[in-house]
């Protein structure tokens, strides 16, 4: 059986704000059951910004119901602030994990001084889905730091892993992120030296999906190279990466929700009434 099920490639970029031109690498068309728990992925790819001196380009106050929101930066300095009284900024190798919930107001922005100095801004920024019985949870901020993020050296000097959720073994050695999630998920931070071959041991009934940021790598005899999304047939339980260039990674596995997705906008349900509610309690100001 083939690894590679099917591949997306971007070849346009959209703006979010004005602080965030976005690569959709999970379009919003794609969504499913075959990529559950993940709903969207945007990535702004090594977009070079002057310095705005006291403009703090971004996207302003904006409401979210029965998602998470999962911000990685590669490169550059973010700010969130939301209606729940949660703030934080986000440099290099780290994350932000937010839970709308039952329902949440939050901005995004580059932070202060990246707006003073300008420089690239490399980063994703996934949706992830919230099964059910956690739709109308209380919304929660998690900030993940360079620190707390475990980072796995790979043996012959073939890169490194970062396991931002979830789980990764590498022999007898299992590592689990940080990250507290509704349903398992594993989210691991992949860089790669060139001529590196990395095996990844994979659950068969969750489903999985490689994300190429950057660099050239081999998969199941096929070569890949950055802005593609690799989605691996559901049978797979396992794959071998072997890198042709440096390369950056984000591999992304988690047990499909196999519920109804129904989304407009901002919010994400199963039903469509709930989302009919979900603009009613917008309305009447129960995210603020």
């Amino acid at each position: 059986m083939n690894a590679i099920e099917k591949t997306y490639t971007s070849n346009r970029s959209t703006w979010v704000g004005d602080g965030f031109p976005t690569n959709s690498m999970l379009p919003m068309e794609e969504m499913g059951n075959q990529t559950s728990p993940l709903l969207v992925m945007g990535y702004t790819e090594q977009y070079p910004f002057s310095p705005s001196d006291e403009h703090q380009r971004g996207v302003g106050m904006h409401p979210h119901r029965g998602f998470e929101t999962v911000t990685i930066v590669y490169d550059g300095e973010l700010e969130h602030h939301d209606s729940k009284g949660n703030s934080g900024t986000i440099g290099k190798n780290e994350v932000q994990w937010m839970t709308a919930g039952r329902g949440i107001m939050h901005a995004e922005y580059h932070s202060k001084n990246f707006a003073q100095t300008g420089g690239n801004l490399d980063m994703i920024q996934l949706w992830v889905n919230l099964p059910s019985h956690a739709k109308m949870t209380e919304p929660r901020y998690q900030e993940l730091t360079e620190q707390n993020i475990p980072e796995i050296q790979l043996e012959h000097d073939q890169g490194i892993i970062r396991v931002i959720s979830g789980t990764y073994s590498n022999g007898n050695r299992t590592v689990k992120g940080p990250a507290q999630t509704f349903s398992p998920i594993n989210l691991l931070d992949i860089r790669l030296n060139k001529d590196a071959k990395q095996h990844f041991e994979l659950n068969p009934t969750w489903n999985h999906i490689i994300f190429v940021l950057s660099g050239e790598v081999k998969v199941d005899g096929q070569i890949f190279h950055n802005l593609q999304t690799l989605y691996l047939n559901h049978d797979v339980d396992q794959v071998e990466i072997e890198c042709l260039q440096d390369a950056k990674l984000l591999m992304m596995n988690g047990e499909p929700l196999n519920e109804p997705i129904v989304a407009h906008g901002p919010f994400v349900m199963n039903t469509q009434a709930e989302i009919q509610q979900a603009f009613v309690d917008f309305q009447n100001g129960q995210f603020a």
